[in-house]
Parts: structure tokens; sequence; C-alpha cells
């Protein structure tokens, strides 16, 4: 059962917690948590970890990306009552996956487990899951629902299924065959994560993906059931961005050595862009004719096109900014300066699309390879032109 405390807990001494000098010993696991607005899940979180694992060297590392509700906060009262109870705040930075990572190497334990903040993942089997690498026969262990005795909980249909599909796409892409490679709960040797390090793509939530497909060599896996649980508190993170970043990290996988993938991004959202000003576009200019009638056609064609342009720049923008940069997701005022970069960038774009289109066409009359030479152009400089003045790194 999970445990249930006190929404303000009472104090608890470290000497209630460890016996003798334990606790100043180096930690054997280190339990990598990413949070986003969970505080009242983090007591319950280390409620459950100190009754599951024991006499066990631990820790708890809260990597948290700056929640609102005060989760870092939380998690530093708990460290005072606990030195095995850690946080890293992370300020203008969001990602699980980056989290993950940046949890780990704040770590130095041999052996590393990630988990949800939510009390969704089962702590009671991180002792078996510990035991399996202890053995030395594996390099990683996940918590798997998918194989005998494991079980989603109250997933609907329909997100089993999902979730199904997923694993299917993402066995194409390891080198290791998991039942489970869409969990977000295992355990691994700091080895195997070193050695999966430089590879990382570190996008999207799916670390585990990231890891397997990232390892030089095939990974030794083995696999704990458990059964995924109902979320205490809070919101779950899982809505429609969580499919695009999957997509994005298979993109990366399979492209990411010959493009970034965020330029792949890019396109693909410039591609809808061109659907928009079309749908516009003739929206605009039929109900300026019906209006107006056909007379003066060329001038409401032109009032047409500049508004099918301004809707599809807009578009593109909103898009981007959601999707392809959302690690570094505009907000409130930035976010209508970067709409104002956006379009001049893409102003000066445009220039370059005719310029360059018209040029090669001039020599070389070959209508299609002109166009496509000039969207290329186009599309490298607003994405490497938005990477600077739109979505600039902040210091």
């Amino acid at each position: 059962m999970i445990p249930s405390i006190p929404e303000r807990a009472a104090p608890v001494l470290v000497a209630d917690i460890v016996r003798g000098d334990s606790w100043q010993l180096p930690a054997e696991l280190s339990i990598i948590v990413p949070t986003f607005n969970e505080a009242r899940n983090v007591p319950l979180l280390v409620e459950a970890l100190r009754s599951a694992l024991g006499e066990t060297r631990w820790e708890v590392i809260f990597v948290d990306d700056n929640s609102r509700d005060g989760t870092a906060d939380r998690v530093r009262s708990l460290a005072l009552q606990d030195p095995r109870v850690r946080v890293v705040h992370r300020y203008d930075r969001r990602g699980l996956a980056s989290a993950c990572v940046e949890g780990i190497l704040a770590s130095s334990s041999p052996y590393v487990a990630v988990m949800d903040g939510d009390m969704q993942h089962d702590e009671t089997i991180l002792l078996d899951m510990l035991a399996r690498l202890r053995h030395g026969d594996v390099d990683l262990v996940v918590g798997s629902r998918y194989v005998a005795g494991g079980g989603m909980g109250d997933w609907t249909k329909r997100r089993i299924a999902m979730s199904r599909f997923a694993t299917l796409l993402a066995n194409t892409l390891t080198k290791t065959a998991i039942g489970d490679p869409m969990s977000g709960f295992f355990m691994l040797t700091r080895d195997a994560f070193m050695a999966s390090l430089p590879g990382l793509s570190s996008v999207g939530f799916k670390i585990l993906l990231d890891i397997a497909a990232s390892s030089p060599i095939p990974l030794r896996v083995a696999e704990v059931p458990f059964t995924f649980r109902t979320r205490q508190h809070g919101e779950s993170k899982l809505d429609g961005l969580v499919l695009w970043e999957y997509v994005q990290l298979l993109l990366d996988k399979t492209l990411g050595h010959l493009v970034p993938i965020r330029l792949v991004s890019f396109a693909l959202v410039g591609g809808s862009g061109v659907v928009v000003h079309f749908v516009v576009l003739t929206a605009v200019l039929e109900s300026l004719l019906a209006a107006f009638g056909a007379r003066g056609e060329s001038r409401w064609f032109a009032i047409a096109q500049a508004v099918a342009t301004l809707v599809a720049t807009s578009s593109n923008f909103f898009l981007n900014n959601i999707l392809t940069y959302s690690d570094q997701r505009l907000k409130g005022r930035r976010l209508a300066w970067g709409w104002v970069t956006f379009n001049l960038v893409c102003g000066v774009g445009l220039f370059a699309n005719v310029g360059i289109a018209r040029w090669l066409y001039q020599r070389h009359n070959y209508l299609i390879l002109s166009a496509l030479a000039g969207i290329a152009v186009t599309t490298v400089w607003n994405y490497s032109m938005s990477s600077i003045f739109t979505w600039r790194k902040r210091r």
C-alpha cells in the first residue's frame, strides 16, 4: 500500500532515520526523481523509500524544474531532516530526460535508479532491482508492466494500445531486447550510463529508450514486474506534447547524426505552415470576391496573400514555440517580442527565397529545382536566425 502521511509531517530526527554512523558512508544507490509541481507527493515518496530500502545505503535526488508549487522548497525542508534527501533546482531549463541526466551526473553511487515523483512506481521492487545488479550479470534492470506479474493499473484501453504501439516502434531502435522500453522506472550501473552518455539525445521524456539506443554495445537487461499505480496528488504530465517528444527522440536516433533534430522539427512545422497558408489564402480570397465581385481581383489577391502570410507565419511561430523549442518556450512579454523577431527573420528569409530561386531559374530554367533550392535556403536561414534572435538561450 502507498504510505499516507499528513500534509505537514512532524520533524524526523536523523537518528530516527539512520542508525549509528551508516549515513556517513557513501550511498550505494542513488534514486533520481525528476519533478514538476509534485510538492504534495515528495514527502510521501521519501517516507515510502525509507520503508522500502531499510538499511541499504541510499540517497534520493529530486531534480526540480522550478515548480510553481514550491516542490524544491519542500525537498529542502526534508533534506534538513534527512541527509539522504537532496535537490537539484533547475532554473529556466525543462525536460524530463535532461533532468534525469543531470541528476545522475550529480551523484556518485555505483548504481542509479530513475523513478517518477507521483507515487505511480512501486518503490518496493527497488531492492529486487538492486539485487539483480549486484549479481553482476546484468547492466540494466527495468521495472516492467508487460512481463508476468506486471500490470497497467487503471489505464484505459486506448492508452494501453498507444503504449504498446510506441513500444513496438522503440524496439526497432534499440540494440537491446526490452519488454517495456517505454518504462520510466529502471536501475542501471554507473558504467552502463557513462558508456551511453556521449550519444544521449536528452530529448523528450523516455530516457530509458535513449540510454538503450545510445549504448555502444547491447546492454544486458533484466526486468522486474510491477503494477502501475494511481497518481496520489497533482496532474499527469502526459499531454499532447508527449507523443511529439517521442517522435523527436525516434527521429534524433535515426537522423540526428545527419541533421539537427530541431531543424527537422522546424522544417516539419514549416510544412504545416504551407498548408495553413493556402487554406487561409483560398478562404479570404473567395470571401473578398463574394463580397466585392471579380473587379479588382488582383487587389483582393494581394490582401488575401498578406493575410495568409501573416497567419501562416504566426502559426509556425506558435507551433515552434510549443514543439521545436519546448525546452525554451517563450511566455508573457518574451512571447510577444519573439513573435515580432520571428516575423522579421522570416521576412528576410522570404526575400532570400525569391532571390535565390529567381537566380537559379534564370540560369538553368529548372522550375522545381529552383523553387526547392529557395525553400531549403529559407528554411535554414529562418531556423538559424530564429535560434539566435527569437529562441536564444538567456544567460
